[in-house]
């Protein structure tokens, strides 16, 4: 069965998309083809067809004349299945239902929610949209074939109206970050210790409050950045901060870069707000620094603590205080065998657990009954 992957606004490289799914589905026998829209042309790796509808700008011609050229590109592929990663192309998995095909639809994330997170609205806006975004979703996707879930949470909320819904969650790859604890805490040892954090930087996810937190650090450490800011007024603002001139910004790094930061730090951040689309949300960050061998520095959310406390990993701390953060980076730099205890539990829970071997399973499992 010929398969396609459609995303607008992601990646190509995208570790969910391609890295995970395209490339299992690849390697279990099945031709596969990924549509982008990322204006980097058309290529072949991995056993993934690539092919690159282009890049316009602007979040409108993404919505209104990217989605129609994936559609159009989809449609002369001609496959059995089409997988579709962003909420904007719903309306093209209606269309593809009509030429008959077989439709799944990737929720990597709780779209009713994320409206009720944009505070730039009126809780009333934001109320009425998030109503209308659920209705709208829960109408177009009781007619897809399957709904694949990046979360529990997520697959919960679809299985209340559709029946063929699984969660695959985005959990490390074994092997590809894999780090050594005991050599990493050793190194640091009369060096200059790092921290880092990794993935998109925001506001929201934390950057305000872990600048201001290396203000607050007491012992001789840095902080590795590896990621863009999304916006530039934000970050010319935290390098006003004091805390700055112990951070280390990398900019958007390759999975071989975000391997080596990880390599060369001690502890991981993942301090994100408690917004409501993020309290049970499973950061694949969270997932790969305790992959990497690295403990965690994490957001004391419920979901987090049981999985962080559960596998006694790292240490979970009040996001919105800098000082708190503060306080758990300096325990980390002064215990370091401690330090290690939690890096070796956390890699091991990943080794049992929260791996994406066991999700593949999940994903081919759901691949096989659309064949039958």
């Amino acid at each position: 069965m010929k398969v396609v992957h459609l995303t607008s606004a992601h990646p190509r490289f995208d570790t969910r998309i391609y890295h995970k799914q395209c490339r299992s589905l690849a390697a279990d026998g099945y031709p596969v083809t990924l549509v982008v829209a990322d204006g980097e042309g058309d290529e072949q790796r991995d056993g993934v067809t690539i092919i690159d509808v282009g890049r316009l700008p602007g979040r409108l011609n993404r919505v209104l004349k990217t989605t129609n050229r994936v559609f159009e590109q989809a449609r002369r592929l001609d496959a059995d299945i089409y997988h579709l990663h962003d909420p904007e192309l719903m309306p093209v998995g209606r269309r593809l239902k009509r030429l008959g095909k077989q439709v799944i639809y990737d929720a990597h994330e709780d779209l009713p929610r994320q409206m009720l997170a944009k505070h730039y609205l009126g809780k009333f806006s934001r109320q009425v949209l998030s109503r209308g975004v659920d209705a709208y979703q829960r109408r177009v996707c009781r007619h897809f074939d399957a709904v694949v879930a990046a979360t529990p949470y997520i697959r919960d909320r679809f299985s209340e109206f559709h029946p063929q819904v699984v969660d695959v969650n985005n959990f490390p790859m074994l092997g590809e970050l894999d780090g050594a604890p005991d050599a990493r805490m050793t190194a640091a040892v009369g060096e200059s210790p790092a921290v880092c954090y990794v993935g998109g930087i925001a506001d929201i996810r934390g950057i305000r409050e872990i600048v201001r937190a290396m203000e607050n650090v007491g012992q001789e450490c840095r902080l590795q950045l590896a990621g863009d800011f999304n916006q530039l007024s934000l970050e010319q603002e935290v390098m006003t901060y004091a805390g700055w001139a112990r951070v280390e910004a990398h900019g958007y790094l390759d999975r071989n870069g975000v391997r080596q930061v990880m390599a060369s730090s001690i502890a991981g951040l993942v301090t994100l707000h408690p917004i409501i689309n993020y309290l049970d949300a499973l950061p694949v960050k969270m997932f790969e620094y305790m992959s990497a061998g690295l403990p965690v520095i994490a957001s004391d959310f419920p979901l987090w603590r049981e999985i962080v406390e559960g596998s006694d990993c790292g240490i979970c701390v009040d996001p919105l205080d800098p000082a708190a953060i503060a306080g758990a980076i300096d325990f980390i730099v002064t215990h370091p065998e401690r330090a290690r205890e939690m890096g070796r539990n956390g890699q091991r829970a990943v080794v049992e657990r929260y791996n994406w071997q066991q999700e593949e399973r999940k994903l081919l499992a759901t691949y096989r009954t659309l064949r039958r």
